[in-house]
């Protein structure tokens, strides 16, 4: 990349900017070392000895075979080392004069951050400056993920007993089901399974087991999810407000019906089935909450994800980041997936948790089209990427029930089934939801919870599978 003369008149041109660095002589090649290292962790640039910023006159300076040896020496210390190429451009007017030009490549995505002298700088606009530790940390963990990425590391409070085997086993059956797993899968060990998705070291659970599977959330207080209903569009005066803990298949179960207990259900009468849907397209939300729980940075042990629904909108925010390629600007655009947990996503892509990677927001924008709802907005708040829906106004979806009070759970029909409804009306909400408890049935039928455990007794092919938040209803073939 060999520049002439003319070519370096037109560089000048515009005076220095973000890829260009000016310096009058090698007198200050320590400083020029500093740009040089923000260029490698930056978009790239280059460093020009021998004009100078302010007036942009090209002056050169004499290169002697002690200036090259005092440019190899500075080059010597960035880390990791650079192949860089120094040009030394005669100036037609000064024989004895050069100047002396270095093009410094970018820094793409997965590479190791530069330091010059142990130090790490990159470039706001044209100022250099050192780079922020997080940056700088986040950056050396994408560079090395098997040696850094949270993911990855043994897990220190956990161990396989630690691990929900009816879990693991039921979305084993998911992947094999749906053919992205095979058969093999539903009879092997435990260990096997969990070794064939990397999620061991010996006989040690990864942190990525640990968040997908473990029973007992204990030391890690990243598992956690904060749940509130406002009253109002602040956070003055709660409705509701949770803190839930779990892994990730519980706390994904707790945030949806979440969103049930405290969304309007709309519906609609096609031919004679009654299509009922949240005012938000519950898929949207899922696909928010599940990228949110597989990406978030999990090393950030003092932050939680937190969903926050409001009269005008609902709030799901996430410590984690955007990739650099994705801003939440050109979001919406197609993209490939660069996912944070890599480990984490590939269990929840092999069980159909989650879909391509890379197609989570166009699905999501897909769902809001489908139900004429407004598309969700992406924005950075203080270490979070917020997604914000804005729910619609009653009359803004056509064939909303009529006198429906928000805060009451509407993931049924409205108005409670009679007495000679009920069986079907518990199976249809068991179908809906297999996670739905005998408490919620009673609830929403206006029941006691005795009532709908005698009613369940009665109807032997429905039967509960597993315990607890790992657990979930089947309903078989009638006979």
């Amino acid at each position: 990349m060999a520049l002439t003369i003319d070519e370096l008149k037109i560089q000048i041109q515009s005076d220095e900017h973000r890829q260009l660095e000016l310096k009058k002589t090698t007198g200050e090649l320590k400083d020029g070392m500093h740009s040089a290292c923000a260029f490698l962790n930056t978009e790239g640039g280059w460093l020009i000895f021998g004009v100078a910023p302010k007036s942009l006159k090209i002056q050169g300076q004499q290169v002697t075979d002690n200036t090259q040896r005092e440019i190899a020496q500075a080059l010597s210390y960035m880390e990791p080392q650079v192949d860089v190429r120094v040009e030394y451009i005669d100036i037609p007017d000064r024989p004895d004069h050069k100047v002396i030009a270095m093009h410094f490549d970018g820094w793409a995505w997965g590479m190791v951050p530069y330091t010059y002298h142990g130090c790490p700088y990159y470039k706001v606009e044209s100022t250099t400056k050192e780079m922020p530790r997080d940056m700088y940390e986040e950056r050396l963990r994408r560079s090395k993920p098997d040696m850094f990425a949270w993911e990855r590391q043994p897990s220190e409070f956990t161990d396989i007993s630690s691990l929900d085997e009816k879990l693991i086993r039921g979305v084993v059956r998911l992947g094999v089901e749906r053919g992205r797993l095979s058969d093999l899968a539903l009879t092997e060990p435990i260990e096997d399974v969990l070794g064939k998705w990397k999620l061991t070291t010996g006989n040690k659970p990864l942190n990525a087991a640990t968040a997908l599977f473990t029973k007992d959330t204990g030391m890690y207080t990243q598992f956690t999810m904060r749940l509130a209903r406002f009253q109002g569009t602040d956070k003055n005066e709660f409705i509701d407000n949770q803190r839930v803990e779990g892994n990730i298949f519980v706390l994904l179960n707790e945030a949806m019906n979440f969103f049930r207990k405290h969304l309007n259900m709309h519906g609609k009468i096609v031919g004679l089935v009654r299509d009922e849907y949240l005012e938000v397209p519950a898929e949207a939300l899922r696909e928010v909450v599940l990228n949110a729980l597989c990406h978030r940075q999990y090393e950030r042990y003092n932050l939680t994800i937190g969903i926050a629904i409001y009269d005008d909108r609902i709030e799901i925010e996430n410590p984690g980041v955007l990739p650099p390629q994705i801003t939440p600007e050109n979001i919406l655009q197609p993209h490939i997936s660069y996912p944070y947990n890599p480990l984490i996503a590939n269990v929840l892509y092999s069980t159909t948790y989650i879909e391509n990677w890379g197609s989570g927001v166009k699905r999501i924008m897909e769902a809001c089209q489908k139900r004429g709802v407004a598309a969700p907005i992406w924005s950075i708040n203080g270490g979070f990427v917020v997604v914000t829906f804005m729910r619609p106004a009653k009359g803004d979806i056509q064939g909303v029930p009529q006198g429906v009070p928000q805060g009451v759970p509407q993931d049924v029909p409205q108005g409670v089934p009679q007495d000679k409804e009920l069986d079907d009306w518990i199976e249809k909400q068991i179908r809906n939801n297999p996670q739905i408890s005998t408490e919620d049935l009673a609830k929403l039928s206006n029941r006691s919870s005795k009532t709908i455990k005698r009613h369940l007794a009665k109807m032997p092919h429905i039967r509960y599978v597993g315990s607890g938040f790992s657990g979930h209803w089947e309903v078989l073939d009638k006979e």
